[in-house]
Parts: C-alpha cells; structure tokens; sequence
C-alpha cells in the first residue's frame, strides 16, 4: 500500500523542489552572467573593444548592449508564453524546455576563445535569453508552492537561499581552479573556458531534481493546434494590458519595480566588466568578490524574510533600496585598483540582493490570482526585462560617449531613488483586497 504524504510535509517538499532549482541557475548567473565571463570577455576575448561603422565600442559597452538585447528578446517573449502557460498547465514543460537550452548554450561558451568576440557575444545572450524565460515560469511556480502571503514571503526567501548556495558552491570551485591553474597544468584562460562549461553542467544536473519532484496543478483542456495555443496566449496577454489601468495599486507596483530592478540589474550584470575594465582589478578579485556576494547573500534572503513579518514587506524593501544607493555611490568613488573597496562594495550587495529580489517576487505573488499566476508573471518578467534592457545599454552609451565608465555608474542612482518614492506610494493591503475582483475582470476579459 502506497503512503500517503501528510499534506505539511509535502508541502515542504514542494517547496524544496522549488528551491533548487533557484539552486541550479545560480552558478550560471554567478560565473558566467556576472562575474567571470564579464572579466574574462573584458580582458581577455575583447580587451580592445571593437569599432563597427566607425564607432569605437569599448568591451563594457559590448557587454551592456549584450545583457540589453537578451533582455528585449525575453520582453517580447515573456507575457505570451506566461499566458499559454496558465491556460494549459504547461509551466513545468516550458520550465524544462528552457533550463536544457540554457544549458547547452551556456556550456557551449567554453568555446570561447580570445578574439571570437562576435561568436561570445550570439552564445551569451542564447544562454541569458533561455536563462531568463526559464525563471519566468519558475516564479510563476510560487503561487503554487505557497498559499498565504507570509508562506510566500518566507518560500521566496528560500529560494534565493537555496540559489545563492548553489551559486557559493560552484563558484568557489571555480575560484580555487583559476586561482591555481598552474597547479593543475592549466593556462588560466583553459582554466576559465572549463569553468564556464561547468556552469552550464550544474545547472543541468541538479535541475533534474527539481523537474522530478515538481508538482503542476493540471488543468483539464481539449488538445489544441500550436498557431490557436499562442492566439489563445497573445489574446490573454492584450486582455491582461487592458485591465492594468483598472487596478491601480497593482500598475504602481510595477511601474516602482521598473526603476529600481533597473538599477539592481544593471549593477549586477556590469559589476564583473566595471572591475576588470575600469577599476583595472584582477580575475581572482573579482572572483573572490563575487564569492562573498554569494556566501553573505544567503543568509541575506533569509534575514530580509524575517525581517518583513515585523516591518512589513514594503518597509523592509525601501530599507533594502536605500542601501542599493548607497552601494551606487560608493562605487562610483571607488579608485583604481581598490580592492578592499570593491570587496566590502560587494558583501554591502551580498547583503541587500537577495532580500530585494526575494521580497519583490513575493509582495508581487500576494497582488496577483493564483489562477493566473504565469500570464502575470510573464508581466512581472516584462517590467523586469524591460528595465534590463534600458540600464544596461544606457550604461553602454554612456561608456562609450565618456570613455569611461564612472559617469554611467552614477547614472544608476537615478532608477533607486525614482523606484523608491514611487514604492512610497504602494497602498499594499488595497492591492492585495482587489486581487479577487482582479481574477474575475480577467475571466470575463477573455472567456
């Protein structure tokens, strides 16, 4: 006879399932998004730039009108796919579909040799373009895992603990086989190209727990062709836009979201290129930065979480916002070759990230139905990308129209502090009372 689970435990179960994924993804961001290929593309594939229809491109601004493209492709993509999702129950497919891409892309990059700046370039924005769908039906998973607010808010955390464990562990193998090489009969670029190949091996490997144990609430629907799947789905998204103006609370939220995730996304993904390229610090520094990034960001998400049930989880994400600016200053003062700056910038970040991202993923979570929870999901994920697009080319052009990248830093601060005032304004409990009248607008809206 089969035993049946008590429902607590499989509900922790769920979750942990959940959470591991987050743990799988996290060496990819870590060594190939943020810190090691961003250094190892400045230094070493492109440390001369590049100069196309007469412009000089410096290797920062390459980077940041890279992380932008792959950014605009998931924005177009995200909501469509979000809403064929929610209406068929295929987020667990589309979750596997693009981790196993992501994968393959991310892994091909140990082909990436100094000099083949185009051919970085296209497997990059591949894996963060796969990358980055992939989470858009990872957190539209939360809703499920979780069910009141607090569960989602303490769910949220554990996740990006989880992530920022698995990001730890790999990368600190990756630190020790740079940093000793020679040790190992390497050349430090080999030592480089292997690493990156084992980002994309982590997160195919310890993805595969998640996928087993994963539950989807099914939904029973008559099978359907492709081209009325995605009709259905670009129907359900323009429906979605339409109903946003209605709902006030909710558009402020992510219109506050769009600004300040500008400027944590931008900072996270030219931090790597920032040291290496401007600041003139080695590999290992960087590295090891982004090791403590890691290693403090864990107990972060979880301090964060606690901290939002007595603050609140708005007034616990304006604390965490300050300190983002705070951050932007200080690196833009930062001198060359300062390494303990950039450190202690770094386990400032470490600190902050985590709880930022975790509480912006739950408070959004506790807004929306849970019976929609992927089509608004896939809007989250269009705020999110769309404010990853504008940062990072605008760092990009502002690289390239100074020379140098201090200005751009600076830049940065604008998206916290307008992100903050709007955050300010969020009538939270409002929001989370009209989430009812929100689902059902929305059925009426499409069937």
């Amino acid at each position: 006879m089969l035993k049946t689970l008590d429902p607590q435990v499989a509900r922790k179960r769920q979750v942990r399932a959940w959470a591991f994924y987050d743990f799988s993804t996290q060496g990819y961001q870590v060594t190939t998004a943020s810190a090691l290929f961003p250094a190892y593309f400045a230094r070493g594939i492109a440390p001369d730039g590049l100069s196309l229809l007469g412009i000089h491109f410096p290797p920062e601004a390459l980077w940041g009108f890279g992380v932008g493209l792959a950014a605009a492709i998931v924005f177009i993509l995200a909501p469509i796919l979000g809403a064929i999702a929610d209406h068929g129950g295929y987020k667990k497919r589309f979750l596997m579909f693009f981790a196993y891409g992501g994968c393959l892309f991310a892994s091909l990059l140990f082909f990436a040799i100094p000099g083949w700046v185009w051919f970085s370039l296209v497997f990059f924005v591949l894996a963060q373009v796969f990358y980055t769908s992939g989470n858009v039906f990872y957190d539209a998973f939360l809703p499920e895992v979780a069910d009141t607010d607090e569960e989602m808010d303490r769910a949220s955390g554990v996740g990006f603990a989880y992530g920022y464990l698995g990001g730890f562990l790999q990368f600190a193998g990756a630190l020790v086989l740079v940093s000793a090489h020679d040790w190992f009969g390497l050349t430090e670029t080999m030592a480089i190209r292997i690493c990156l190949l084992s980002a994309g091996l982590w997160w195919l490997g310890f993805s595969v727990y998640s996928f087993r144990v994963l539950k989807e609430t099914k939904k029973e629907l008559p099978p359907r062709v492709v081209p009325e799947i995605i009709g259905d789905g670009v129907n359900r998204t323009w429906q979605s836009i339409k109903l946003l103006p209605r709902f006030p609370s909710l558009l402020l939220f992510l219109v506050a979201y769009f600004f300040y995730n500008d400027g944590i996304q931008t900072v996270i993904s030219i931090s790597g290129v920032y040291g290496s390229g401007t600041l003139g610090l080695s590999t290992q520094v960087i590295m090891l930065t982004f090791l403590i990034v890691q290693l403090i960001a864990i107990g972060g998400a979880m301090a964060f979480s606690s901290l939002a049930v007595r603050w609140g989880t708005k007034n616990t994400l304006i604390v965490g916002l300050f300190a983002w600016s705070a951050i932007v200053v200080g690196a833009f003062f930062l001198r060359t070759g300062d390494a303990l700056g950039f450190i202690f910038l770094g386990a400032m970040i470490g600190l902050v990230l985590g709880g930022t991202q975790s509480l912006s993923r739950s408070l959004f979570a506790s807004m929306i139905p849970r019976t929609s929870s992927a089509g608004f999901f896939g809007f989250y994920s269009i705020f999110n990308k769309l404010s990853a697009i504008l940062g990072p080319i605008l760092f990009g052009v502002m690289t390239t129209a100074f020379s140098s990248a201090r200005p751009a830093v600076l830049m940065i601060l604008i998206f916290f502090v307008v992100g903050t005032f709007l955050l300010w304004f969020l009538d939270l409990d409002k929001a989370r009372r009209s989430k009812q009248q929100l689902e059902e607008a929305l059925r009426e809206e499409v069937f």
